[in-house]
């Protein structure tokens, strides 16, 4: 069992930054892919970023793609989601989850192929 803890949302204004954090604790994540999910309300929950075990390899959705950037420090099994140039479209919940497939860029984007999802962290951008 793996228990993710999500911070560091907040209230910016558009154009500002955020830092968000993915706190693991329970097993090490360190030979895990992982994936950063949100969800506005009254939508559907939106893949934003994965990174592989290793760090070497991430995948973005094009709407953030220049503007985040996930990051990984498995020393401290915890999992990094800069953000930068916040729209107020990136208004939503963030949560991070653990991947439960290899690698594949068929399959990153699916919330369902994801396991042990955090409680999330609050993101709002002001106009």
């Amino acid at each position: 069992q793996v228990q993710l803890v999500e911070s560091g949302g907040g209230l910016v204004q558009a154009g500002g930054s955020l830092r968000l954090s993915c706190a693991a604790s329970g097993r090490t994540i360190s030979t895990t892919d992982m994936g950063w999910f949100r969800q506005a309300p009254g939508k559907e929950r939106e893949f934003v970023a994965a990174i592989n075990w290793s760090g070497s390899r991430t995948y973005y959705v094009d709407s953030v793609k220049g503007r985040f950037t996930i990051s990984r420090d498995n020393a401290r099994n915890t999992v990094l989601l800069q953000m930068n140039s916040l729209k107020p479209e990136d208004t939503a919940v963030y949560y991070c989850a653990v991947s439960r497939t290899p690698w594949d860029y068929a399959y990153l984007s699916m919330p369902g192929l994801y396991d042990y999802w955090g409680q999330g962290t609050q993101v709002t951008v002001s106009s």
